[in-house]
């Protein structure tokens, strides 16, 4: 059998298998508008019940189907959610039911439920849906006594369904939820737009034509915001930053200095509507989805008679559970602020996220003449080095924009390092950069060259140029290369300026950093490629695929691409595995595959083992599980790292680009002495990386002892924890570390946080 993690007994406080669910029933609906990715929670709700020993029903049409009862309230399988992570919408139904908002409804539902003895609820929806389930939990004693008077119900199922649990999910593309980054939804939607977004530009180029796009959101603006910063749009137009008085004529004015009358230029208008809704979900709304219908069935079972209605959320990069009601009320008090024309306070209210957002939309967006811009005597240099990943042009266009905002002169290096000692070295203008943002690769050049054994050439240049400052964008060797600048500070007093990374690579493998710029891009391939794939089968025999992912000796690409994918197995050179394990999973996937399940999907890392090559792995399944199916192979290879970048990895690139420039600044300000910049201290030298819930610089030589060099990986990675979810939802028993689960914590806490370091 599949082994979990490896032991780390001091760091595990509790396994879930301490928390039963035998004799438990948990119910789960999807109300309200529909998202993609709520059939990823569906899923993960009804396998994770199931498993800890549950029963889990199926409420089809939302509250409708809870007020109706009969077959729409109907018991779940593990085969009856096969193939539903990849599908948008929402199998089980969702509807607007009125008489949920009456009592003599809710009365209804509540004898439906106590009937099939369902006093857990899972509700996948918006703040509308969950404010109904927390109504329906506080008048939940009050309802069963009325039904007891009525006769409907007895006393011993009063007593076994004397309280009534609720877990929320947000499913909504809008993301107009307070206490989470980011809904269910959201992301998918922004690849819905920038699909669009991205096909309409090159007719926008070929005809000189001004398009303006309406996308939903309803009150809350993320969408039209987002996407704005991500396709680089020269306007933007959110209930949280209306326009003000003479707004025509500012827009026209920076639409094109050739525009004389308003609106001169050909003008066309594109609505998206419900195509925002529509298609497959992205890798990341699954990944969401999972990882939140797992924690909600952990906070089901762990609530006691005292424990509030939670919602479970995401901030940062860390799953918490929040009241539902605190989330709801700080909802609420946005539109509130809104109504009041109090936008400043509506968009501290959405979020430092959001209100960071806006800020860096700000600054990229318009172009201030010279004299308006601060006086600055710096020049910054950025380069890429490594292997290209999506979103190092997005990286290198918001450093550029946000250097030239802030006086500084921007200087492209092209190819890395290579081209540093080569003098390949270019003054940046703000024109320069435009269209960057969806282009994927690196329009700069990159090469994985390390700088030591150039050091006096590149010396030279940075004497040359006077560069006082590098912003270096890239992988393991854009670490390496830094680290080894850094160590010839002593012979090279031209390194002894400010000098930041910012970690771009799909192998997500930089320590400091729990992601990287493209590795969201390379999910996004894997997770399409294998939703291919297996519909390649479709109407076949039943058959397995065999698919190898990049990454090098890091995992990352390959485990949470098989959590997207909904893979039954995956092997990666940090859980070492042998001969019987593999053995073990064949058997395990041949006895899945009797039933009604007709396909398997198993992910390679490729350098997960020398020995057990994909070939290998290939002949192995084919000749053990002959006569029950056949199998395929697949190695995906440098389609990981090319194509557009996802909406994820052009925002991520962007602010994080921005806020390492506005670093530099403060260094240089800093670090300004006697007419020149000196500055040769630990923490001149960073790398700024999301760890957990905050964006932190941390001093490159301080993470060399986080560095495993051999495998270039970190010693620690967070994403490890999510390999007992792939292996629950792929039905294998093993060990999940809920240390950081079963916390409630509450929204100004989490405000606080976000206040204090998020993006």
């Amino acid at each position: 059998m599949a082994t979990g993690m490896p032991p780390r007994q001091d760091t595990i406080k509790k396994l879930f298998e301490n928390l039963s669910g035998a004799g438990k029933s948990i119910g789960v609906l999807t109300s309200g508008g529909d998202a993609q990715g709520m059939n990823g929670a569906v899923r993960a709700v009804v396998r994770m019940g199931i498993y800890v020993g549950a029963k889990v029903y199926f409420i089809h049409e939302g509250y409708q189907g809870m007020v109706d009862g009969a077959e729409n309230i109907q018991e779940a399988s593990w085969e009856s959610v096969s193939s539903m992570l990849q599908v948008g919408g929402t199998v089980i139904g969702s509807a607007r039911c009125k008489e949920f908002r009456l009592r003599e409804g809710r009365l209804k539902a509540a004898e439906n439920l106590v009937k099939l003895g369902i006093n857990n609820l899972c509700v996948i929806g918006g703040d509308g849906s969950l404010t109904g389930a927390n109504k329906f939990r506080e008048e939940w004693s009050g309802l069963l006594d009325e039904l007891l008077k009525q006769g409907a119900i007895d006393q011993e199922q009063v007593r076994a369904n004397s309280i009534l649990h609720i877990v929320g999910m947000v499913g909504s593309i809008d993301n107009d939820f307070c206490g989470t980054d980011m809904t269910i939804g959201t992301d998918s939607a922004l690849h819905r737009i920038i699909e669009v977004v991205d096909a309409i530009m090159t007719t926008a180029q070929s005809h000189q034509r001004t398009f303006v796009l309406e996308v939903m959101g309803r009150h809350c603006g993320y969408l039209a915001l987002v996407s704005a910063l991500a396709c680089g749009a020269d306007w933007v137009l959110i209930p949280e930053m209306p326009p003000e008085d003479g707004w025509e004529e500012s827009m026209c004015k920076k639409l094109s200095e050739l525009v004389i009358k308003r609106l001169g230029f050909d003008t066309r208008v594109t609505i998206l509507g419900h195509v925002q809704r529509g298609g497959t979900p992205s890798a990341f709304d699954r990944i969401l989805a999972s990882r939140m219908g797992v924690e909600a069935v952990l906070a089901l079972l762990e609530a006691s008679a005292t424990t509030p209605a939670c919602v479970v959320s995401l901030v940062g990069n860390q799953a918490v559970r929040l009241p539902l009601m605190e989330c709801v009320q700080m909802t609420q008090e946005v539109q509130k602020a809104m109504d009041e024309k109090n936008f400043h306070y509506a968009v501290k209210l959405r979020g430092r996220s959001f209100e960071n957002s806006l800020i860096t939309y700000k600054l990229l967006s318009y172009k201030r003449p010279e004299s308006e811009l601060p006086v600055s005597s710096f020049n910054v240099a950025v380069l890429n080095v490594g292997a290209p990943a999506a979103g190092m042009n997005a990286a290198v266009r918001s450093a550029v924009r946000v250097g030239i905002t802030e006086g500084h002169k921007m200087f492209a290096v092209n190819d890395g390092f290579e081209g540093f000692y080569k003098g390949q070295i270019q003054e940046m203008k703000w024109g320069d950069v435009g269209g960057w943002t969806g282009l994927g690769g690196s329009l700069l050049g990159t090469k994985r060259t390390l700088p030591a054994k150039h050091a006096d050439k590149i010396a030279e240049q940075m004497r040359k140029y006077n560069i006082n400052a590098l912003l270096v964008i890239g992988g393991f060797e854009a670490y390496l290369g830094l680290l080894e600048l850094s160590d010839l500070r002593d012979k090279h007093s031209e390194f002894c300026v400010p000098m930041v990374m910012v970690p771009a690579t799909v192998s997500n493998n930089i320590p400091g950093s729990d992601l990287s710029i493209g590795a969201d891009t390379a999910l996004n391939a894997i997770t399409d490629t294998c939703d291919r794939i297996k519909q390649s089968a479709s109407g076949t025999k039943r058959r397995v695929f065999i698919i190898e992912t990049m990454g090098g000796y890091c995992g990352y690409l390959a485990s949470v691409g098989g959590l997207a994918a909904g893979a039954d197995a995956v092997y990666i050179h940090e859980e070492p595995f042998d001969i019987r394990e593999l053995q073990a999973n064949v058997e395990h996937l041949t006895e899945k595959m009797k039933t009604s399940i007709q396909r398997g999907l198993i992910l390679r890392n490729e350098n997960c083992n020398e020995n057990f090559t994909t070939d290998f792995i290939y002949q192995l399944y084919s000749e053990e599980g002959r006569g029950v199916f056949d199998c395929r192979k697949n190695v995906l290879g440098h389609m990981q790292q090319g194509g557009a970048p996802s909406p994820f990895d052009r925002n991520f690139g962007t602010k994080v680009a921005a806020k390492a420039m506005q670093w530099i600044t403060k260094q240089l300000k800093d670090n300004f002495k006697q007419g020149k910049v000196f500055a040769n201290s630990e923490d001149t030298c960073c790398l700024l990386g999301m760890r957990r819930r905050a964006m932190d610089f941390q001093p490159l030589a301080q993470l060399k002892d986080e560095t495993d060099f051999v495998h270039r990986v970190p010693k620690e990675q967070w994403w490890l924890k999510l390999r007992p979810l792939m292996k629950i939802l792929a039905k294998y028993k093993t060990s999940y570390d809920v240390s950081d689960s079963g916390q409630m914590e509450h929204v100004a806490r989490i405000r606080h946080e976000n206040d204090v370091s998020a993006m």
